[in-house]
């Protein structure tokens, strides 16, 4: 069999794999929001009944958040890359496959909180972050085989774009472990107000944080003298 032909049967452009991709990042943000629902109260006390469900709307602005600077990272992603081979489907399936993991944690969180159970509490909280901490891990494990493949990526694509990335997806790991043993070793409460924080970090930087002058000193400051 030819060259050509198992290039073909191996390799085509980004198109199938960004449109599969958009329609699980739909289907994941849908299902976000199905656990916000009307709170079962006697009449006259829709407001507190309303108001007592807050955790639900702090798990879904975390995860909510969390979903779309995936997306974002995605596009930026796939923005630089011309082809894709089987490898690369397998790394792309893997961060959906943890990024459609989130809703369910989401709703432990959200119920957990409601119980006011402070050992489930805790479990709940840590059970995020390390749904959290492997998401961030997946998007390691992808930009790792990227930079290991180069041919399957633009021309004017720099090196120095997957050294960066690499580094925003370890500190996610750090960042998610760190919240998650904050959340269930002091108070699981200081880790709800750190999990929307974190997406906040990604957002600012979903473009490469290449392009942050800071960043820019510290990928072009040249070797130090022998």
């Amino acid at each position: 069999m030819s060259g050509p032909d198992i290039e073909l049967g191996t390799r085509s452009d980004t198109s199938r794999a960004v449109a599969f991709s958009d329609a699980i990042f739909a289907i994941i943000i849908t299902l976000l929001v199905l656990d916000l629902g009307i709170p079962d109260v006697p009449p006259g006390r829709l407001l507190s009944g309303l108001l007592s469900q807050w955790p639900s709307y702090v798990a879904y602005l975390a995860s909510y958040s969390y979903v779309a600077v995936v997306w974002l990272n995605h596009k930026a992603a796939f923005n630089r890359i011309r082809q894709v081979d089987r490898g690369l489907h397998w790394m792309n399936l893997l961060v959906l496959f943890s990024t459609a993991l989130l809703p369910f944690p989401t709703i432990v969180v959200s119920h957990a909180l409601q119980e006011h159970n402070n050992t489930d509490q805790r479990v709940a909280i840590a059970f995020y972050a390390l749904i959290g901490a492997f998401l961030c891990a997946t998007w390691l494990a992808f930009y790792h085989y990227l930079a290991r493949h180069p041919d399957l990526l633009k021309d004017q694509v720099k090196g120095s774009f997957f050294h960066v990335e690499r580094f925003r997806a370890l500190a996610g790991v750090v960042l998610y472990l760190l919240a998650g043993m904050i959340g269930y070793l002091v108070a699981p409460l200081i880790g709800l107000v750190i999990f929307p924080l974190l997406p906040v970090f990604y957002a600012l930087t979903s473009a490469g944080l290449y392009q942050l002058r800071v960043t820019r000193r510290i990928t072009h400051r040249p070797p130090p003298p022998p």
